[in-house]
C-alpha cells in the first residue's frame, strides 16, 4: 500500500505551525503504508529527507506570507508544474492524497486522473475560493467564476473528499451533493501538548507574571483579528486589573499589532516570537485562557483551527470571537465563553468572573482537556484517515460523530 501525499507547505513539530500532514503521514507509515510527501522549501535545489519514515521531496518553489497576489499565484502554479514532473518519477501509488490550501493543488489531481487514471482524495482545509473572495483578495468577476468552476470540478472528480469541519462539509455538499464526503477535524499531539502547572522558571523565561493570563498562539495575519485582544488589555489596564495578555506568533499584521500596543502603552501585553510546538506548549501552560479569533467573515466560521485543538489539549479555557463550529463546541462542552468584539467590557466581566471563581475556571479547563482526549487526538484522526483510504482493511471511528458533538 502506497500513497503520494501532496502538501505544498509540509511542516514538522520542530518547525512549528500546522503539522497535521506530518502526523497523518507518520500514522500511515506506522501502519505499513508507504508515503511519498511532495512539498516545497525556499532553497534553490531539490532535496529528499526521510522524516520518521516519510519520504519528503522538497521542491524548490519559494513562498512567503508577505508575497503579493500575483507572486503568490505564480508560486502556486510553479508547485503544480513541479509536482507533475515529480509524480512521473515515482512508483505508481494507490492514491494521491492532496491537501489544500491553495485550491490549485487540485490541478495535480485532475491531471493525474486524466493522464494516469490515478484516483485522488482531496482534503479541504479552508473553503477556496470563498475565503480569498470574502477577504477581498480576489475581486475580478471572471477570476471568481473561473475559480468556482475549478473548485466544483476538483470536487466532482475526486474519489473522496475529506473536510476539516462540519461547516466545510455542509458547504461542499451544497456544491457537490454526490461527493463521497468524510470529516477528519484538526487535532492535537497529546505527546507534546499536556496540561501542566505554571512554572516559575518558565514564567521568568517568557517574562510573564503568575496571574490570570489570556494567550493567542498562531498566525498574525489579515484574517486572524488578533488585534481584538488589545481591547481587553486596554480595558484591563484602565481598571487596574492584574491580568496579562500574550500573543505568540508571526505574520504580516504583527508590526501593526505591536505598534498599536505601544501607542496604547499596554504594559500588560506581551509578544512572544513564533516557536516550535514544544515552545507553544510551554507558553500555553503559563496561561489560563486561550484566545481564538478570526475576522468576522461567514467563511471563517467554518474553520478548524490548530490553535484551538492545541489549547484544549493543554486544558485551557477558551475565549472565541466568532460563532462557528468552534463556538458550538465551546458552548456545548462548557469550556469557555463567546467574546463579542463589539462589547469588550462584557469580555472583561467574564475574565473578572473567572479570576474570582477559580473553581469555575478549573472546571472549564478540565472539560477542555476531556474533550481533546475523547475526540481530537492524532490517533483518532489517523484511524479515520485509514478508514477513508482502505475501508476494507482498516476499521475506524465514524466521521459523522463530529456532527453529533454539537447537535
Amino acid at each position: 500500500m502506497n500513497i503520494i501525499y501532496i502538501h505544498q507547505y509540509f511542516l514538522t513539530p520542530e518547525q512549528g505551525g500546522a503539522t497535521r500532514s506530518y502526523h497523518l503521514a507518520k500514522g500511515l507509515v506506522e501502519q505499513g503504508i508507504g508515503v511519498e510527501m511532495i512539498s516545497t522549501h525556499n532553497k534553490p535545489f531539490y532535496d529528499l529527507k526521510i522524516i520518521d519514515g516519510i519520504r519528503v521531496h522538497y521542491l524548490p518553489v519559494a513562498y512567503d506570507q508577505n508575497y503579493g497576489f500575483i507572486k503568490r499565484i505564480w508560486a502556486f502554479y510553479k508547485f503544480v508544474l513541479a509536482s507533475k514532473k515529480w509524480i512521473k518519477k515515482l512508483p505508481r501509488p494507490d492514491y494521491l492524497y492532496i491537501t489544500s490550501t491553495p485550491l490549485t493543488t487540485g490541478l495535480v489531481g485532475l491531471w493525474a486522473k486524466r493522464k494516469f487514471a490515478l484516483p485522488y482524495i482531496f482534503e479541504v482545509r479552508d473553503l477556496w475560493p470563498d475565503a480569498p473572495i470574502q477577504v477581498g483578495a480576489i475581486r475580478n468577476p471572471f477570476a471568481k467564476k473561473l475559480l468556482y468552476a475549478l473548485e466544483q470540478r476538483i470536487y466532482q472528480q475526486a474519489l473522496k473528499i475529506v473536510a476539516l469541519s462540519p461547516g466545510i462539509a455542509d458547504n461542499i455538499r451544497k456544491k457537490c451533493p454526490q461527493a463521497d464526503l468524510h470529516i477528519i477535524p484538526n487535532f492535537a499531539d497529546t505527546e507534546i501538548f499536556k496540561k501542566e502547572k505554571k512554572s516559575e522558571p518558565l514564567l521568568e523565561k517568557y517574562g510573564l507574571k503568575n496571574t490570570l493570563t489570556i494567550t493567542y498562539s498562531g498566525a498574525i495575519g489579515k484574517v486572524n483579528a488578533v488585534e481584538e485582544i488589545l481591547d481587553l488589555a486596554r480595558i484591563a489596564k484602565a481598571q487596574d486589573l492584574p491580568f496579562q495578555f500574550v500573543v505568540m506568533g508571526k505574520g504580516s499584521k504583527l508590526p501593526d499589532l505591536l505598534n498599536k500596543a505601544k501607542k496604547l502603552h499596554l504594559e500588560n501585553f506581551h509578544h512572544i516570537p513564533f516557536g516550535s510546538k514544544r515552545a507553544v506548549n510551554e507558553v500555553l501552560n503559563q496561561s489560563d485562557i486561550a484566545f481564538i479569533s478570526f475576522d468576522h467573515l461567514p467563511v471563517l466560521k467554518t474553520n478548524s483551527p490548530n490553535k484551538f485543538f492545541d489549547a484544549i489539549a493543554t486544558g485551557k479555557a477558551i475565549f472565541v470571537n466568532h460563532k462557528g463550529w468552534v463556538h458550538d463546541l465551546v458552548k456545548h462542552f462548557q469550556i469557555g465563553y463567546y467574546y463579542n468584539s463589539k462589547n469588550p467590557n462584557d469580555g472583561i466581566e467574564k475574565l473578572k468572573l473567572l479570576a474570582s471563581e477559580p473553581h469555575l475556571l478549573n472546571e472549564m479547563q478540565n472539560n477542555a482537556k476531556s474533550l481533546s482526549e475523547e475526540y481530537f487526538t492524532k490517533e483518532i484522526a489517523v484511524s479515520r484517515l485509514l478508514f477513508v483510504l482502505y475501508p476494507k482493511k482498516f476499521g475506524g471511528r465514524t466521521t459523522d460523530e463530529v456532527y453529533i458533538l454539537t447537535a
